[in-house]
């Protein structure tokens, strides 16, 4: 069978090309899209495959996908936006904006710890009903309740969930806009960002499936099983609970229209990648300032850093909302770069050095929570081209 390609490529990025055509023959990639933008110029647009498994529904060039943790860097550029605006101070103690979120022991939690995943509340540990995560009154209502699992700033672990309603419930309280309605109007609107956070039955037709990502070979990491032998572990509470069901799945119309910040961002790569070209670029894009270039310097600069107390032997390290690269797991090209991959292989990230961003997207997950082979040897491929 043929595979659809179609798009554009600078004839500098040509080995870019090869290698997202490639990823289709002998990767396992079903649909995808990259983009990349240097300067706020766009060298790389291509889109290719499938919206579905049956590959029936060629992508699109308006495709887009949900792209998980992804979502969390387009978020936190929301949340620097608001804290420029004054509206949001990250020294003040969440409760100043959030009074329910002074129980537990948590009246001094600064507002930082929440963008930095040191705030202990990587997971809640009161069970809750089978697909609570779309009930955002249920969700924030458990976190304000919740005792950190450490004390908040000695260690950090992965905030898988519940950073989105975390930093969201924050925004919602400081502005009186829902997270998605505040993106829209504040960043995606204004760039004309195909990127939405909950959305209506009308972009339906255009959105892919997302396909699970097959069982691991032998000798592979396999972080389910991790999960399912040790149920109890944080890393299991932190991504198992709420647990999945009552018709709410990745692909059920319930998912897309909740608003889940730190996991349900649906959009595409050109929109991804436009973000974190401007960001790169000192934070401005035809004429509209994103962010200021001392908060983009302040939010990119490391916070956190080391073993990670959600996941299981792993070295993370992280901005204000941004995940960086550690030396002992990259992600990243360059210890400059800043953004944030997602869950199957997703992801988006600016270099200021290169004033590059760079945005991937795709529907045929892998195994893991960061880079998937595809997407790693696209930066690959476009980091090779820089360098000749």
């Amino acid at each position: 069978m043929e595979i659809p390609i179609g798009g554009w490529c600078d004839p500098a990025f040509a080995p870019v090309r090869e290698v997202f055509e490639e990823n289709f023959r002998s990767q396992g990639e079903v649909g995808a899209a990259v983009c990349v933008v240097i300067e706020n110029r766009v060298v790389v647009d291509l889109w290719g495959g499938w919206m579905d498994a049956e590959r029936t529904r060629p992508w699109r060039p308006d495709t887009i996908v949900n792209t998980y943790s992804t979502t969390k860097g387009m978020v936190a550029t929301l949340f620097h936006r608001i804290a420029e605006r004054g509206l949001v101070d990250l020294d003040a103690p969440v409760a100043r904006y959030w009074p329910e979120f002074a129980a537990g022991g948590k009246e001094r939690l600064p507002v930082r710890f929440l963008l930095t995943h040191q705030a202990g509340l990587a997971a809640i540990a009161r069970p809750l009903p089978p697909g609570s995560v779309v009930d955002w009154e249920r969700m924030t209502a458990a976190l304000a309740e919740q005792e950190p699992w450490w004390e908040p700033g000695t260690a950090h672990g992965y905030h898988a969930l519940t950073f989105g309603f975390l930093v969201g419930e924050v925004l919602r309280r400081a502005t009186g806009m829902s997270v998605g309605r505040l993106w829209h109007e504040e960043i995606a609107g204004p760039l004309g960002l195909d990127f939405h956070i909950g959305f209506g039955p009308e972009l339906d037709e255009r959105t892919a499936t997302l396909i699970p990502a097959p069982p691991p070979g032998p000798g592979q990491p396999d972080i389910r099983s991790v999960w399912q032998q040790q149920p109890n572990s944080l890393a299991a509470r932190a991504f198992n609970n709420p647990p999945p069901g009552a018709g709410v799945h990745v692909n059920s119309r319930a998912w897309r229209a909740a608003e889940i910040p730190a996991g349900n961002g649906h959009g595409s790569a050109r929109a991804v990648a436009r973000l974190y070209g401007a960001l790169a670029a000192g934070g401005e894009v035809d004429g509209f300032r994103v962010l200021a270039p001392e908060t983009i310097a302040r939010a990119r600069e490391e916070q956190a850093a080391g073993p990670d107390q959600v996941l299981p032997l792993m070295k993370t390290r992280f901005g204000l909302g941004y995940w960086l690269a550690h030396p002992e797991m990259p992600v990243w090209p360059t210890p400059h770069c800043f953004g944030h991959p997602g869950m199957g292989g997703s992801c988006g990230f600016a270099d200021p050095e290169a004033k590059l961003g760079f945005g991937y997207v795709m529907n045929q997950m892998k195994m893991g929570i960061a880079l998937g082979g595809t997407g790693q040897r696209l930066i690959e491929a476009v980091y090779g081209c820089l360098r000749r």
